[in-house]
């Protein structure tokens, strides 16, 4: 682990990954991976495509069975057993690139629905929750549209809405606005911010690097399955240490 001071340091650590690997078959995504997330920070994964960011975010709530190391969970190691996993999975909210709602469901019936089927609320209830997050992300007024009369970022905030709805600890995003168009990332990042200001600890796996710079607590370079470089932001964005970090932010054109 890096020298540099981390926010949260004093706290228990929400995540902790040690020593994790994955690979498929002869290729190792995730080589030794080791780090760790505090509570109420947000913690944004970069690097290049394939790097294992995303793979490392889907071991995280065991969504992704890994090969040799470990992940705990609130100081408990993670269950292997599906069965088990599903316990801990509820505690984590994830957001995918692709929406993945119900393409059958109103919005409200979107975010609803997990409080009802896993959760054993009433639908009244549940309604009722779902209407409080969809104003929360500024879809009041989209309550009973179906996702195919939405756009992208609307159908982003909905999935974000539904996250919330199972009352997380920790909020997962894999590349959240990598599918939206250049005018709707702007609502999706928002929402993320407003989350982050309001304590919620996520994990980020982003090439949205202002918002990383602006809203992450802590940055983690990936690259070939290992971690290159980690610090707080105006280490590594503005003095990055290792050669590979400078190579990618040039690929990018970032320049800050």
């Amino acid at each position: 682990m890096t020298a540099y001071a981390r926010i949260g340091a004093g706290t228990q650590p929400v995540i902790v990954y040690h020593e994790v690997v994955k690979r498929y078959g002869s290729f190792t995504a995730l080589d030794r991976v080791s780090g760790q997330v505090n509570r109420g920070e947000v913690v944004c994964l970069i690097g290049p495509s394939g790097s294992g960011k995303s793979t490392l975010l889907r071991c995280t709530n065991a969504l992704e069975p890994f090969d040799g190391g470990r992940v705990l969970f609130d100081g408990v190691e993670l269950p292997r057993a599906e069965s088990e996993a599903r316990h801990v999975r509820r505690r984590m909210g994830m957001v995918f690139q692709n929406f993945e709602l119900f393409p059958h469901m109103t919005a409200l019936d979107n975010v609803a629905v997990g409080r009802v089927t896993v959760l054993g609320e009433a639908k009244a209830a549940a309604r009722k929750r779902a209407r409080s997050l969809l104003a929360k992300v500024g879809l009041s007024d989209k309550e009973a549209s179906y996702p195919a009369t939405l756009s992208g970022g609307q159908q982003q905030r909905v999935a974000i809405a539904r996250a919330l709805a199972m009352d997380p600890e920790v909020m997962l995003f894999d590349e959240p606005t990598s599918a939206l168009d250049p005018e709707t990332i702007g609502e999706v990042l928002n929402v993320m911010k407003q989350l982050a200001d309001e304590g919620m600890t996520m994990v980020v796996v982003t090439h949205e690097m202002t918002f990383a710079r602006r809203v992450g607590n802590w940055i983690i370079v990936f690259d070939h399955g290992r971690i290159v470089e980690e610090g707080p932001p105006a280490q590594i964005f503005d003095r990055p240490r290792e050669q590979r970090t400078k190579d990618f932010f040039s690929h990018l054109g970032w320049g800050g």
